[in-house]
């Protein structure tokens, strides 16, 4: 496995380094101190698994960073490690196609518990932010947890479609979901899987029909709420 790590405090970059070595004894960690320096290093070997992105870097402030990263590095999963604890970042996180938003004031067994979330296929935010129940800026956070979404009854659903494989998605429409979940938008989506953006949005159409969401937001957290990640590669034909 090899993370990026993306923050101007050296204090920061050693701590997460040493909780994602928890991840994988043999994990490679490399550091960029603001976004220009880590752009230049995923465009010198473009192979890393997963980036951990600080939104208070010099020179590129708040979500245009994140932005900027799933613009010019779509492929690649990236999980926003902020300061800045309030609802509306992480909603705005989540929907620019982040893996997931972990406050710096989360404990270290918290956020490694995150970061296993992630790299086994899910998607983790702060429930108590997602809900509204989060203090804001910068305040203490409550312990993470598992994501959740604000008025909806994912254990309905759950039981609803407790029978169905897939929650009654098609195969092809479950690949279309594990895009979304990487945050592809529809026009990537349609080059990756070389269907009409039609296809694709009917797809999207049912997807958010099954999972009782009526946008790609909360369909991403209702996904996770549900225990469907990312998955594997596959090939989607209808």
């Amino acid at each position: 496995m090899r993370i990026l790590i993306v923050d101007d405090h050296e204090l920061i970059q050693n701590a997460l380094r040493l909780t994602v070595r928890e991840l994988d004894a043999h994990c490679e960690v490399v550091a960029a101190r603001d976004f220009n320096q880590a752009d230049e290093l995923i465009n010198a070997n473009p192979a890393f698994d997963l980036v951990l992105l600080d939104l208070g870097l010099p020179g590129m402030h708040g979500l245009k960073a994140l932005s900027e990263m799933r613009s010019r590095h779509p492929q690649l999963p990236v999980v926003v490690v902020s300061a800045q604890v309030d609802r509306a970042s992480v909603i705005q996180a989540i929907n620019l196609g982040a893996m997931g938003y972990i406050p710096k004031t989360t404990p270290g067994e918290a956020i490694l518990s995150a970061l296993r979330t992630i790299v086994s296929g899910g998607i983790y935010v702060p429930a108590d932010l997602v809900r509204g129940e989060g203090r804001e800026h910068g305040a203490e956070a409550a312990p993470a947890v598992r994501s959740g979404v604000a008025g909806m009854q994912l254990s309905r659903i759950a039981r609803l479609h407790a029978s169905k494989p897939n929650f009654g998605l098609t195969p092809a429409q479950m690949v279309v979901l594990r895009l979304l979940l990487r945050g592809l938008p529809n026009k990537l989506i349609c080059r990756q899987l070389n269907l009409a953006e039609s296809t694709v949005k009917s797809h999207l159409k049912c997807i958010f029909a099954a999972l009782d969401v009526s946008n790609r937001t909360q369909a991403v957290l209702a996904a996770s709420e549900l225990g469907i990640g990312i998955g594997s590669d596959q090939t989607a034909t209808s």
